[in-house]
């Protein structure tokens, strides 16, 4: 064969080839990002953060570095049993698998801790007492439960309680179809009637029988 013809063989068959080698890096670029190659897969970065701990410093010694992994995803008890990470210095603020994976305790106290850091963040100070409150509302029935008309339904099935918050008409129309009783015993509901809360001094009742009362003594008038 002639040399002319087969360098131009061999010019077509690459002509042929580069369009394929072409289509087939454009698929590869496309499925590369979704293969897992180590790691967790729900994980999509972490970032290493250096703080200093200056817990020495009032005893003059030097401040140490500590650091820090954010990671950005999901899987905390992947996170946790990582090798090289310390799982009990390991949080998470997604309150709904701190809740799955540690429990309903843990989830109250990372609502407390969140909300904490947010109202921080606008210079807002309130006492803990009262952000622990609102997560023991949010968690008493053992499972978290959000302050919204959902979640205030699950919580208690007092009628009146869940009218003060929001569709009032379609609650007491539902319970008034439905032949529900609500014993007043909260404190939206002892407000709503215009009774005394039952807490505090307001928590018992004083009875008194008239009839064992004994009348105060007349005072005797002298008359000169």
């Amino acid at each position: 064969m002639p040399p002319e013809l087969s360098g131009a063989k061999s010019a077509r068959a690459a002509e042929t080839v580069r369009p394929k080698t072409f289509f087939v890096l454009q698929a590869l670029k496309a499925v590369l990002p979704g293969v897992i190659v180590q790691g967790i897969p729900s994980v999509n970065r972490a970032v290493i953060n250096v703080q200093e701990n200056s817990s020495g410093a009032a005893s003059g010694a030097a401040p140490k570095e500590r650091y820090h992994l954010l990671v950005e995803g999901y899987g905390l008890a992947a996170v946790m049993g990582a090798p090289g990470i310390d799982g009990s210095r390991t949080r998470s603020n997604h309150i709904i698998e701190v809740f799955h994976t540690l429990g309903v305790e843990a989830a109250r106290i990372i609502i407390s801790e969140e909300i904490t850091y947010i109202m921080k963040a606008y210079g807002i100070s309130i006492d803990r007492r009262h952000l622990l409150l609102l997560a023991d509302v949010m968690t008493f029935k053992g499972e978290v439960l959000g302050i919204t008309r959902f979640g205030v339904s699950k919580m208690r099935e007092s009628v009146l309680m869940l009218a003060s918050f929001e569709k009032t008409t379609d609650h007491l129309f539902d319970a008034s179809v439905h032949g529900r009783h609500d014993a007043i015993v909260g404190v939206s509901e002892c407000i709503i009637m215009g009774i005394p809360i039952p807490l505090g001094t307001g928590l018992f009742k004083l009875l008194m029988n008239e009839d064992k009362i004994k009348p105060p003594p007349t005072p005797e008038l002298l008359v000169g």
